[in-house]
């Protein structure tokens, strides 16, 4: 059985074994529901554990998709979804490249594991994606330097379906904590920034000074 926020997936993936974790992640589904932010667990193949309320509803009006649901594989998502642009800004330079940068490590450390390699091979099936793995990314890592390639603390583009959120930008904020990474896992955070709103300047009215000079002034 695996959580979904407290509730149960459709599609449930391998949690461990021990009823203290399985204890624990139904502790840390209701902390992270609890998260105003969309936010999200996943395991080394971006498989998704645990997800809350505001990361459903930001994906929420995007496409059934057989493969690459947000909920289901987050790494699928961004890389095949037709509605993966809709929702996260700049998709390929802001999101594309930088997930198939953590790809290509995680295919580095454990390039025998199955759902990596299932990955890898849709990526070569996509010619596009597959010329963005082959050549694009060396050449792209090579102009933003490793700092570039990181997750934690970089600022991306989204598209929220809120209009209070409207077209904005979020911080993503890498907080796993040791006994998640103990399993496996790691939490992503999309800690959003209301849209900035041009100031607009109040009305100007003249009055006079002393000396019968005219001078402005903002109201």
């Amino acid at each position: 059985m695996a959580y979904q926020a407290g509730r149960q997936r459709s599609q449930p993936r391998p949690v461990p074994e021990s009823l203290e974790a399985q204890a624990y992640l139904q502790d840390y589904a209701t902390l992270l529901e609890a998260v105003p932010f969309p936010s999200v667990v996943f395991d080394h193949r971006w498989d998704v554990v645990l997800s809350n309320a505001a990361f459903e509803t930001l994906f929420g009006g995007v496409g059934a998709h057989p493969t690459a649901m947000p909920g289901d594989n987050f790494l699928r998502f961004v890389l095949f979804h037709p509605d993966a642009g809709s929702v996260l800004g700049e998709h390929e330079s802001s999101w594309c490249l930088p997930m198939l940068a953590h790809f290509a490590a995680a295919v580095e450390r454990n390039g025998q594991d199955r759902g990596l390699q299932s990955i890898r091979r849709d990526i070569a099936q996509d010619p596009i994606m597959d010329a963005a793995y082959r050549h694009g990314l060396p050449h792209w890592i090579q102009a933003v330097g490793p700092r570039g390639v990181e997750h934690d603390g970089a600022v991306r583009p989204l598209v929220h379906p809120d209009p209070r959120w409207g077209s904005t930008d979020c911080r993503i904020v890498d907080d796993t904590p040791r006994t998640l990474r103990d399993m496996g896992y790691s939490r992503m955070t999309l800690v959003l920034r209301e849209a900035v709103r041009p100031v607009t300047g109040g009305p100007r009215r003249t009055r006079r000074t002393r000396n019968g000079t005219a001078e402005l002034r903002a109201v």
